[in-house]
């Protein structure tokens, strides 16, 4: 896309995201219109009675279109509206939290799919056991990262584990990072700070499918990150490197800046601390806890089918709530 195109295209996104912003404002100001033509009438005798129970229902009216107005004006994250990159890892717990690790996968799969998003892999390690090693997902769709942004942290499961025949509860975790997409005005990388290297790619159980070197690792000099990426064709394989880097690379400079603003204040919703513990799954209750707001909904089988909403949407009103806090201080 040329440079002219792409300023159209931001200059299109600024304008999406600021016309709701406007239309809440005419609301409210033909709102109070209507409130002052109602006051103006009570001083007629034959209106006042049709004036008061006219008032008294726009009043009503008010307090619900200030709040609206309110978080409609609160500032917005860039990197809402941007698809992003999942990153699941299994923490302590060895086989079992590979297992769980790959249950978070399938999880965000499912959500993914009843959000109508692309939800595609790009790097997957597995354990012989089918748990999870390490999986880098893409993400695609309409506001995936306002969506999936407090997901990012140690996701804890409290479970008899498959591979524990004495029916003990085990506890182990998974760590869960989104990223949201770098764009190409985002970061620029230097060619020389690059180290890159093209690796057979192999196929499932080890077997080696591809006669050629496809697999591509890149690694970023300066920062000492690592991207890999397996698929058959090694040119994809770049591409796909590329944007993961970039996307990391934006993630860190996201994280500089949001520690260095949020340095004099606590710590918040998704303020991206990876280590927090941020979520526990007891399976022999049914119950899941978000520690970050004390919600715990008996309602697990369901959340690992995919039926997230009702946590994020009280994540996200929680992260609205503390900035309209910090706007009246």
């Amino acid at each position: 896309m040329s440079e002219g195109g792409g300023d159209i295209a931001a200059l299109g996104r600024e304008y999406a995201e600021l016309r709701p912003v406007v239309e809440e404002i005419r609301a409210y100001r033909a709102l109070l219109d209507d409130i002052e033509g109602a006051r103006a009438m009570l001083s007629d005798p034959e209106m006042k009675s049709l004036a008061e129970e006219e008032l008294y229902a726009l009043q009503g009216q008010l307090p619900g279109m200030e709040a609206d107005l309110q978080l409609s004006l609160l500032p917005k994250d860039a990197a809402d509206a941007r698809p992003a990159m999942v990153e699941i890892r299994p923490g302590t717990g060895g086989e079992e939290a590979a297992l769980f690790a790959g249950d978070l996968l399938r999880m965000y799969q499912r959500y993914a799919e009843a959000r109508g998003w692309t939800f595609d892999i790009i790097e997957m390690n597995q354990t012989e056991l089918g748990g999870v090693k390490e999986v880098v997902a893409h993400v695609k769709g309409n506001h995936v990262f306002a969506r999936l942004k407090y997901e990012s942290g140690v996701h804890r499961v409290q479970r008899v584990p498959e591979t524990e025949s004495g029916g003990r509860i085990h506890t182990s975790a998974a760590t869960v990072a989104v990223l949201p997409e770098a764009e190409d005005v985002d970061i620029h990388i230097d060619a020389n700070d690059l180290r890159i290297d093209t690796m057979r790619s192999s196929g499932a159980g080890g077997q080696h499918v591809n006669t050629t070197d496809s697999a591509v690792r890149i690694t970023h000099i300066p920062s000492g990150i690592v991207v890999t990426s397996s698929e058959k064709s090694q040119h994809r394989n770049r591409e796909i490197a590329m944007q993961v880097l970039k996307t990391r690379l934006y993630d860190a400079e996201r994280q500089r800046v949001d520690t260095a603003r949020s340095a004099d204040r606590a710590a918040q919703v998704g303020s991206g601390d990876r280590s927090e513990r941020i979520r526990t799954y007891n399976f022999p209750q049914g119950r899941m806890t978000d520690h970050r707001i004390n919600l715990t909904l008996y309602k697990l089988d369901q959340v690992m089918a995919g039926d997230l909403d009702e946590v994020i949407d009280a994540l996200t009103a929680d992260a609205q709530a503390r900035l309209l806090a910090e706007m009246g201080e």
